[in-house]
């Protein structure tokens, strides 16, 4: 089992929403994403994690690494919808990352975040059909 992302772009922000399951198998596909992130949006990220069914012992420390590789380029990480089979437990060497309680919480912490301006996503993000990967709407 692995996950899904979309990445969706507002004015000075950027979200990047997950599905499925965050697990040792996913954390490359994870990254990959986060790497997609770093190269198409600025300012701070969102990482909404409402569609995630869990994440695993070796999937929350993707989401520090991530939160400092975000840092390193000035961006920050925040949190949206922590699954309820667990919160995060960073090691004491990473970046605050913000948590807010859903993704309306955390736009709202950003004036409402704008209108989504563009969007992509992996093929089989729900909705999505599967022949296109990564797809922009």
């Amino acid at each position: 089992m692995t996950i899904e992302w979309r990445y969706t772009t507002h004015p000075g922000l950027g979200v990047l929403s997950l599905a499925g399951f965050l697990g040792a198998d996913a954390v490359g596909r994870f990254s990959g994403a986060v790497g997609w992130v770093l190269a198409r949006g600025t300012g701070p990220v969102i990482l909404d994690l409402t569609a995630l069914r869990g994440w695993s012992a070796d999937g929350q420390p993707a989401v520090t690494d991530a939160a400092r590789r975000l840092a390193a380029e000035g961006r920050r990480l925040e949190l949206a919808a922590i699954p309820a089979d667990g919160s995060l437990v960073p090691s004491g060497d990473h970046p605050e990352i913000p948590v807010h309680c859903d993704l309306e919480a955390a736009l709202a912490a950003h004036h409402g975040g704008g209108r989504e301006q563009r969007e992509w996503c992996s093929g089989e993000w729900p909705g999505v059909r599967s022949d296109v990967s990564p797809s922009r709407k």
